[in-house]
């Protein structure tokens, strides 16, 4: 086989090349021209498996990232459900303290040693086996710290109960009217409501007076509520023992809080018309076992 050459002058020049150079020549290219097709071939092989982990690293991120947010979403619920579990012990907690307070002023017990607002004497050496609580755990202390708190809250509501009768004895049975001056507006059982004109039961009896007069409690005992409630108006509850309590309702101002004790003829209150009411008075309850009944023979005894 002859190749002609043209030189840089322009000039033709001949190449013979035997035909076994040829022969090897034609098998190298076509080496390399197989291994070009087979380097790219594998090249993009490699760029679909690529692909197809990729594609497969972002499902199972997506998933991931799934479950780290319902995660973050219980844990936000578990300790909002905490803090409702706390916020509740706290308030019986200080219901406790109150009651604890009104009996201690009530027993005359020492005072260096039945200190409620100093901090619980508590104290030992660590366990070697102490660790950080968990969640289940945690759960656990809490409901035990409820259950606890309940049964204390029940131990001295009947302490509390028996300290009335102890020592007031006579003075725990309502007795009069709870105004120093007025007179009765309404009596207890059915009247036609002086709002809506028709016929209803009336729990309690009507004390009207000025505005602004005092109200008075009509037996020892210890206040058990002093706030509004829809109805009473700005509304005192007196706990009396042996299931007898006394309200009085509509008052201007408050005179007492929740957890005081007070005693028969003690102002408690002025006279005012707040809540469901035509004018100043008091809105005067008495009930037994939980259930009003009629004030009429508490109020004229003597």
């Amino acid at each position: 086989m002859q190749l002609i050459l043209i030189n840089k002058n322009g000039e033709p020049t001949q190449l013979a090349l035997p035909s076994w150079k040829i022969k090897a020549l034609s098998v190298v290219l076509g080496v390399v021209c197989l291994g070009l097709v087979v380097s790219g071939f594998m090249l993009k092989q490699s760029d679909f498996v690529d692909a197809a982990v990729i594609d497969n690293w972002r499902a199972k991120l997506s998933e991931q990232d799934a479950v780290v947010e319902a995660l973050q979403s219980q844990s936000v619920a578990r300790r909002q459900a905490v803090g409702r579990q706390i916020a509740e012990m706290q308030a019986r907690l200080w219901r406790m303290e109150a009651l604890a307070s009104y009996m201690h002023e009530s027993s005359g017990l020492p005072q260096d040693e039945f200190d409620f607002d100093a901090p619980v004497s508590q104290g030992g050496p660590l366990s070697a086996k102490a660790e950080v609580l968990g969640v289940e755990n945690l759960d656990d202390q809490l409901l035990n710290l409820s259950e606890r708190l309940k049964q204390r809250e029940t131990e001295l509501s009947i302490l509390d109960q028996v300290l009335v009768g102890v020592y007031t004895e006579q003075g725990a049975t309502p007795v009069g009217a709870p105004i120093v001056k007025g007179w009765m507006s309404s009596p207890f059982g059915e009247r036609v409501d002086p709002i809506s004109g028709k016929k209803a039961w009336h729990e309690g009896m009507d004390f009207a007076g000025a505005s602004g007069s005092d109200v008075i409690a009509v037996a020892n005992g210890v206040v058990v509520f002093a706030g509004y409630r829809s109805g009473y108006g700005k509304l005192i509850e007196i706990s009396h023992g042996e299931d007898l309590r006394t309200r009085y309702g509509h008052h201007q101002e408050l005179l007492v809080h929740a957890g005081q004790s007070v005693k028969r003829g003690d102002v408690i209150g002025r006279m005012g018309s707040s809540g469901r009411s035509t004018g100043p008075h008091v809105h005067f309850e008495v009930l037994k076992s939980g259930k009003p009944v009629n004030p009429a023979r508490y109020v004229s005894a003597r």
